[in-house]
């Protein structure tokens, strides 16, 4: 397997919207991902949890109540149970996004097919692996994103569903480390991934990226000069939920990454809750 390519382009076109446009609105909803799409990302990341009759839905959480209000738990209910329920996201956003669905991978996908130069990090979760199994998951991912694959790489923390998928016919996979020492070094050698993606803060400061068959994305960054930073340093993509200031930035408004090395690292705006993968 070679190296994977990223195109040519300015630095800007290598940031991954985390969860759509999730500085702005509420996460991993059709208008995040709409709003992140309309300012220019080439590269969207956002989440896929199963309901009880195996529908994916595009959410973060096991548990209902931080986006929509509700208690409850995605894999208890239905697909169309969970029609009732609103994204909102109301801790952060009040009533701004009242109407907002919870919206399937299917309404994710035809979004996307109005944008086809752009690149979707598909997530599966951890806790829907659990549930429904590795096997099972794979394959109704792979059925899902069948027609998909020429713009769609299925991402994960969990390595064996990341397989299975692959060996039941996917064509790109992602693995999102969990540490950062020998023992995640090997795994990801083994697995041979074609991007590994790592919280930047777990990387120590003397080490280098790890030379493999993968490109690197690293997140979640929200200050320019700190994705500078790791781009002079190999990072392929950076993933960030403020995509829309990253974008504007003229910093990042270049191929050359040398041309801003004279810019520092800068203090980041403070860390959404459950700012992680």
């Amino acid at each position: 397997m070679k190296t994977p390519t990223i195109p040519t382009q300015t630095l800007a076109h290598r940031l991954v919207a985390h969860r759509g446009y999730s500085q702005c609105y509420p996460e991993n909803t059709l208008s995040a991902l709409r709003a992140a799409l309309r300012v220019g990302a080439r590269y969207v990341e956002f989440d896929v949890q199963f309901t009880v009759d195996r529908v994916p839905m595009v959410f973060h959480d096991e548990k209902l109540k931080r986006i929509t209000g509700i208690s409850g738990n995605i894999h208890q209910l239905t697909a169309a149970q969970l029609t009732a329920f609103r994204a909102s996201e109301a801790k952060r956003f009040g009533e701004q996004f009242g109407d907002e669905p919870v919206p399937t991978l299917a309404d994710v996908l035809q979004l996307l097919s109005s944008w086809p130069e752009v690149t979707a990090f598909v997530e599966i979760k951890h806790s829907t692996v659990m549930q429904f199994g590795v096997k099972a998951v794979a394959q109704d991912m792979m059925t899902a994103l069948a027609a998909h694959q020429h713009n769609c790489i299925l991402i994960s923390f969990h390595a064996p569903v990341l397989q299975a998928a692959r060996d039941a016919g996917m064509q790109r996979i992602a693995w999102v480390l969990t540490k950062w020492n020998d023992a995640a070094r090997q795994q990801a050698e083994q697995l041979s991934p074609d991007i590994l993606f790592c919280n930047y803060k777990k990387i120590p400061k003397n080490d280098v990226l790890w030379p493999g068959v993968w490109s690197w994305a690293l997140y979640d960054v929200t200050d320019p000069a700190v994705a500078l930073h790791w781009f002079s340093r190999g990072a392929q993509l950076i993933e960030t939920w403020d995509i829309g200031a990253m974008l504007r930035d003229p910093r990042l408004q270049v191929m050359d990454v040398a041309a801003q090395l004279s810019v520092q690292p800068a203090a980041q705006k403070p860390a959404r809750k459950n700012d992680g993968q």
